[in-house]
């Protein structure tokens, strides 16, 4: 066999691997995001005023909710690397910190999201779609401790890289969600019909099942047996709390500034009017669910190169995180394809008004043009977060997103009178400035002639 041939065969096999533990994850992640679909399917069909209070109020709660998530995303690499320098028995005590980390940020979560309609007014949201957001607000937010202490558990098994529950839980979540929505929503029977208020209820809801769910499943499954979740109670330890913060914050930052670059753009857009702000909604579900796979990619190199980290192996790290940018080339061209082509379907899945279908398909194409550099800022990050180099990727971010697509994209939108079309601009911008550089630092991490210290 030829070197050539060997090294083929070697990033063939890397990518079977974390293809077979990124499918559940993305999987996961796409019941995840379809919950939000099925949010604007339903708020759809109740009217267009719904679906833009909806919108405004999911971007809210999105805000709120993304550093929560981000801060929490240092227990997969810190697991990984654990279990990859066999050192299990320091697991649980690790885990048990981050329960006190994600208790607290989901009681704060709770506050600020109950306390934040008055952004609406501030931030120029059109009168007529303020009552209905506040009342989703107000409703959703009693899911946010839910929300944060799943992901605690979710991300626990993540980085043991047994992704099945993520999928599982998922899909449970999105099949509760549609018949409680609906009913909430409509009303039913005794039910009487509570609008945006009521999707709240059913999204806070189906959180709670899904956490309590995922903690009896790390209870009596035999797979964590060894790990002694639950065998104790410990207080918070505030060195070790202290140093998942110091990981989980500067990740934190950066999902923020992603995140936040988009829904900055929702709301910019709900100064627009119902129709750009429906047609919005519509694109960015769309390429949302697209961008699942690749997120599930980039969660399983974060995993991967934890792994391999923590055993002191850099070559390992280079082909777990060649193989993650193999396969998100190829979910990327699909999603670009799709985006293209199957707009106009789409769309007509969404709405029967022809203004905002022909706006949405416009704003499709040019989510087909950033899913390249949307593709490489993800997996970079998430092959950067294995090896818990989180701090220059966090000031990548703040610079890509914040520095020069919401400003660009404000001005082409705003001020060029570029509306919606204008506001895209600065998404593909962002994008692609993130996705160079988070290439070009992973670049210069994986080139490092030196041996890879073990984890200690």
């Amino acid at each position: 066999m030829t070197h050539s041939t060997s090294r083929l065969a070697r990033l063939l096999r890397e990518m079977r691997v974390s293809f077979l533990l990124a499918l559940p994850l993305a999987l996961g992640q796409l019941a995840a995001m379809l919950m939000s679909v099925v949010d604007s399917l339903l708020a759809g069909r109740h009217g267009l005023r719904t679906l833009a209070a909806v919108t405004v109020g999911s971007s809210i709660w999105t805000v709120a909710l993304l550093l929560c998530v981000g801060v929490l995303m240092a227990i997969p690499p810190s697991v990984a690397q654990l279990n990859g320098a066999d050192r299990r028995d320091e697991i649980a005590p690790l885990w048990r910190q981050s329960l006190w980390i994600a208790l607290m940020m989901g009681l704060v979560l709770t506050a600020a999201v109950w306390w934040s309609p008055w952004l609406l007014e501030a931030i120029g949201i059109v009168e007529d779609v303020r009552p209905q957001a506040t009342q989703f607000l107000r409703a959703i937010a009693f899911g946010a401790p839910a929300m944060a202490l799943y992901f605690s558990f979710r991300y626990l098994s993540e980085g043991l890289a047994w992704t099945p529950p993520t999928m599982v839980f998922g899909i449970a979540g999105l099949v509760l969600l549609a018949p409680l929505g609906y009913g909430l929503m409509f009303g039913m029977g005794p039910v009487p019909e509570l609008g945006a208020a009521g999707l709240g209820i059913a999204t806070a809801i189906v959180l709670w099942l899904q956490a309590i769910g995922f903690a009896i499943y790390l209870a009596t499954s035999r797979r964590f047996d060894d790990l002694g979740l639950f065998s104790r109670f410990d207080a918070p330890d505030w060195k070790q709390i202290g140093a998942l913060l110091a990981l989980g914050l500067p990740m934190g930052v950066s999902i923020f500034m992603e995140g936040s670059l988009f829904v900055a753009t929702a709301l910019l857009i709900g100064r627009l009017g119902a129709v750009d702000v429906a047609a919005h909604q519509i694109a960015l579900n769309v390429a949302s669910v697209c961008f699942m796979l690749p997120l599930g990619i980039a969660m399983a190199t974060t995993v991967r190169v934890g792994h391999a980290a923590g055993a002191g192996d850099r070559s390992a790290v280079r082909w777990a995180a060649g193989a993650g940018f193999a396969l998100g080339g190829v979910t990327q061209a699909v999603a670009a394809a799709i985006l293209i082509f199957g707009g106009a379907w789409i769309s007509g899945l969404y709405t029967s008004d022809p203004a905002v279908a022909a706006l949405a398909v416009l704003l499709m194409r040019y989510a087909a043009v950033f899913q390249l550099p949307d593709g490489v800022q993800v997996l970079s990050s998430g092959a950067l977060r294995g090896l818990k180099d989180t701090r220059v990727p966090m000031l990548i971010t703040i610079l890509a997103y914040w520095g020069i697509g919401l400003p660009l994209g404000a001005w082409f939108g705003l001020h060029l009178h570029g509306r919606a079309p204008g506001l895209w601009v600065g998404l593909i911008l962002g994008l692609s400035v993130a996705g160079s550089l988070l290439a070009w630092r992973l670049w210069l991490q994986c080139r490092d002639p030196k041996p890879m210290v073990p984890v200690t």
